[in-house]
């Protein structure tokens, strides 16, 4: 199950290679000119046109394969989080596909997890056995500190 994101790293990480591979040759073009110049105004122009792109190809390269490498690691929690969401709808299909549309948690009770950003239906599988879950502080909601929790879409009456 690849992505078009996962197909998009591919070439961004080709390109830092390329970045790192063109740098490190302008480098040593650049070294191997400079040192058959005896004189520093004769080594300039070797400098100027060779080592300091090189460098700078360096840093490009890096910096690119750093970037493919996070979004690389970025889209493969995605697809756990696609397979986690297949297995879950696979297991809801079982018990018949109206069931299908309903969402993860229909409890009334809301809880949180301290510290935490999001309030959760108390049978939302992300808080579901927490003994550190604790009721939501209306205020909290209110005030906007909370979010509702994005997989059991619990509303906001805590009457």
């Amino acid at each position: 199950m690849r992505t078009g994101r996962l197909r998009s790293v591919h070439p961004v990480l080709w390109a830092g290679w390329a970045a790192l591979a063109t740098g490190a040759v302008l480098c040593v073009i650049g070294w191997y000119g400079i040192s058959g110049e005896r004189y520093a105004e004769r080594q300039l122009p070797y400098l100027a046109s060779c080592t300091v792109p090189g460098a700078a190809l360096i840093v490009a390269g890096a910096v690119l394969l750093t970037q493919g490498r996070n979004a690389l690691a970025a889209t493969r929690v995605e697809e756990l989080y696609g397979l986690l969401v297949t297995a879950g709808s696979a297991d809801s299909e079982e018990s018949g596909p109206a069931t299908a549309a309903l969402p993860l948690a229909v409890s009334g009770d809301l809880l949180m997890v301290p510290g935490g950003t999001l309030w959760h239906r108390a049978d939302c599988p992300l808080v579901a056995g927490k003994v550190e879950a604790v009721p939501v502080d209306t205020k909290l909601i209110t005030s906007g500190e909370l979010g509702p929790c994005p997989i059991c879409e619990p509303t906001g009456d805590t009457d």
